[in-house]
């Protein structure tokens, strides 16, 4: 049974979720625009909607907390002294995922993430 067991298991561990998570979303915040699966996608957006209401913060905490998930310095200085201020007026919807269609290899759903304007 599943009770309480938030979000999709991608049929990885938790630290590899995790991880792959964080991967993401240092790619997200340094091109602003990521191509992956359609489940991968949807798991990303909260995370990386979390990590900007973060950077919106702007104090040492935030930053700090935000370093535990963003591990590439350029990224997380990005996150804050870029995307922080233009989400400052902003109250969430950070990201947009649009749906592109099956993946010629496997028919797998790719979405493409990226930042709102």
């Amino acid at each position: 049974m599943r009770h309480r067991r938030k979000g999709r298991q991608l049929s990885r561990t938790a630290s590899h979720k995790k991880a792959m998570l964080s991967n993401m979303a240092t790619s997200l915040f340094r091109h602003e625009r990521i191509k992956t699966t359609q489940a991968k996608a949807k798991e990303l957006r909260p995370f990386a909607e979390r990590l900007i209401t973060l950077a919106r913060r702007g104090d040492l905490h935030a930053r700090r907390q935000a370093a535990r998930a963003i591990h590439d310095k350029e990224a997380l200085k990005k996150l804050f002294d870029t995307l922080g201020p233009r989400y400052a007026e902003r109250d969430g919807g950070y990201t947009s995922v649009l749906k592109l269609g099956e993946r010629q290899g496997d028919g797998a759903e790719i979405a493409i993430v990226q930042l709102v304007e």
